[in-house]
């Protein structure tokens, strides 16, 4: 796939650091209750860490449980890529960013109560927060 950002990987590397390159480049993933961004409550913007396009607004974010950042929808259908990841023996859906195609997380259908059912299950070394002007 084409993206609106295209770098190499040694300009991503330079960019982003060892740790956020891991996971955004190379489909890592930070450990869990871990990321900065898991206890993250006020109104803001949920951004890609490697090119801060628009991704998630802080109204859907919600609790799961599952000591990664969790949300509902994100802020445009065409704002991630959703792809099969067949990796670790299990078939899940990774989400991708889908202006620069770095990884972010998965998403799962079990957002129980949620409007859509559905649980991004994101890294937060992925993303970066603004918090909403007060």
């Amino acid at each position: 796939m084409s993206y609106s950002v295209d770098k190499t990987e040694d300009e991503w590397r330079e960019e982003l650091g060892e740790e956020r390159y891991a996971v955004l480049r190379k489909a890592a993933t930070e450990r869990a209750w871990t990321g900065e961004l898991l206890d993250e409550e006020r109104a803001g913007l949920y951004t890609c860490g490697a090119c801060n396009a628009e991704l998630f607004k802080s109204g859907t974010k919600f609790d799961s449980g599952c000591g990664w950042p969790s949300f509902y929808e994100s802020i445009r259908p065409d704002a991630v890529e959703l792809l099969e990841d067949d990796s670790l023996g299990m078939v899940r859906t990774e989400v991708r960013c889908a202006n620069c195609g770095s990884h972010l997380g998965h998403v799962f259908p079990d957002g129980f109560g949620t409007p859509t059912g559905d649980r991004y299950c994101m890294n937060s070394i992925a993303m970066n927060f603004t918090p909403d002007a007060s």
